[in-house]
């Protein structure tokens, strides 16, 4: 095998691996966002027992409810924000609000 085609096979290998990992990649994006925005009145794991999370009655990010949610629906959520919630469509943009959902769903 030739230097170049040793090269050329090294690449489609890696450019596959990246790709493979694209989705962990923005959940854990996704993870330091929430943790940094979210956690404070959600709580780390998502149930809302936080002091914020009892005074407005947040739902458990966990609950089948949440979890039946559209992707659609838990963006807009995010990006326009409901209730005491803040929007964060403006200061995560769209990758970022997505990636904060793909969080949130990944939660158990």
């Amino acid at each position: 095998m030739s230097v170049r085609s040793k090269f050329v096979t090294s690449a489609a290998i890696l450019s596959l691996a990246c790709l493979a990992l694209a989705p962990v990649a923005v959940a854990q994006d996704g993870g330091a966002t929430y943790k940094a925005k979210c956690a404070m009145c959600h709580g780390v794991d998502g149930k809302g027992h936080t002091p914020m999370g009892k005074t407005f009655k947040i739902e458990d990010l966990t609950s089948p409810a949440v979890k039946k949610m559209s992707d659609a629906d838990m963006e807009a959520i995010v990006s326009k924000g409901k209730g005491h919630m803040p929007a964060y469509g403006s200061s995560l943009g769209p990758a970022g609000v997505k990636a904060v959902v793909a969080f949130i769903k990944s939660m158990k």
